[in-house]
Order: structure tokens, then C-alpha cells, then sequence
């Protein structure tokens, strides 16, 4: 019999590319969980620019860079539905409290999920509030009538967002250690200088 890790955080993320405040949150949430796992997903809400490979090559890169054992990538998570994505994560950790982790920018999306009340049964929300993205009660209630579990994440994430990255190729909103593949891969439209 194996002993319980404890809550595990689980943030899917489109990283279209991962920016400062992926990074921010990934460390905040290695100070609040004992393990955190990521990988990079297809939105069915979004256009990506980027590949999902090329997008898993700069998350990996980037927890690489974090360098922290209790923070790791399972890309096999991946799915456009959370509700398939959290079935996968239950088989992996049948015995542990899964924590589906989301920017508060995606809480009032939540009810326009794929099989919302069942995502709410799976896994208990974990909403980190981003700046710029203010949760009201309402939202919380609403999500809550769905059966949610929610928890506030004690966490401030920076305004930084990968669409005005794509947008306006914002530099300093990208990490230092994924900044060489972006560029070495005509990315987002950083190129290379030679």
C-alpha cells in the first residue's frame, strides 16, 4: 500500500507560449502542494499559434527550469475536455485529492464546460486569482450551485497573459529559459537575429 502524497494540483495549460505568469504560478503552487503536475492542452475555447508539441517543448523547458522533484509534466493529461482529463488524472492517482487548478479569468467559464457538475464530482477547483481578472460572488455561487468544491488560492498572478505576448511580442513577459526555443523556432514572431 502506498502512502498518500497529499492534495495534488493539476493546471492544464494552452502555454500559447508560457509566459511570467505561468512561471509564477507554478511556483506558487509548489509552495502550497506537495506535488503539482502540468502539461500543455488544446483549449477548444482558443485559436493556438503555436503546435501542442511545440507548446509542450516550452512547458517542459520551463519546469525544467524550475528544477523542483515535486513539480512535474504528465502529458498524457492532455484533452480539449477537462471532465476526460480529470478521469485520466483519477486512474493515475486513485486514492489522492485531486485539485483542478484554474486562472480566476477561467472561473466564469466553468458551466460552458463539457459535463461541468461532473467535473465539480472529480476534482475540487482551485482558483488563483489573476491580476486584472477580479472573481465576484456571484461567479463562486454559481459555481458552487454546480456541486463545486471551490478554494481561493492564497496566490496574486501577474497580468501577463500569452495572447498579448502573441500580440505585441512582449519580451519581458516571457521566461528567460524558454526565450532561446522561441527564437531558435521562428516562434511568435521572435526571430533570430544572424
Amino acid at each position: 500500500m502506498t502512502t498518500p502524497i497529499g492534495p495534488i494540483a493539476l493546471l492544464g495549460t494552452s502555454a500559447d507560449p508560457p509566459t511570467s505568469g505561468h512561471e509564477a504560478l507554478l511556483q506558487g503552487l509548489l509552495k502550497i502542494f506537495p506535488k503539482v503536475v502540468t502539461w500543455a492542452s488544446d483549449n477548444p475555447m482558443k485559436d493556438h499559434e503555436a503546435s501542442l508539441q511545440n507548446r509542450h517543448a516550452l512547458l517542459t523547458t520551463l519546469v525544467d527550469s524550475i528544477a523542483n522533484p515535486d513539480l512535474i509534466i504528465v502529458q498524457s493529461l492532455s484533452s480539449p475536455w477537462t471532465i476526460k482529463t480529470l478521469d485520466k488524472a483519477s486512474k493515475i492517482w486513485p486514492n489522492e485529492e485531486l485539485i483542478f487548478v484554474i486562472g480566476s479569468d477561467l472561473a466564469q467559464q466553468i458551466p460552458s464546460w463539457k459535463k461541468p457538475q461532473a467535473v465539480m464530482q472529480k476534482a475540487r477547483i482551485g482558483i488563483a486569482p489573476r491580476r486584472g481578472w477580479p472573481l465576484t460572488n456571484q461567479h463562486l455561487n454559481h459555481l458552487r450551485s454546480l456541486g463545486g468544491q471551490i478554494d481561493l488560492l492564497p496566490l496574486e498572478i501577474p497580468a501577463s497573459a500569452s495572447s498579448q505576448v502573441r500580440l505585441n511580442s512582449k519580451l519581458a513577459q516571457i521566461p528567460k529559459a524558454i526565450l532561446p526555443m522561441i527564437v531558435e523556432k521562428n516562434l511568435y514572431g521572435f526571430k533570430s537575429q544572424k
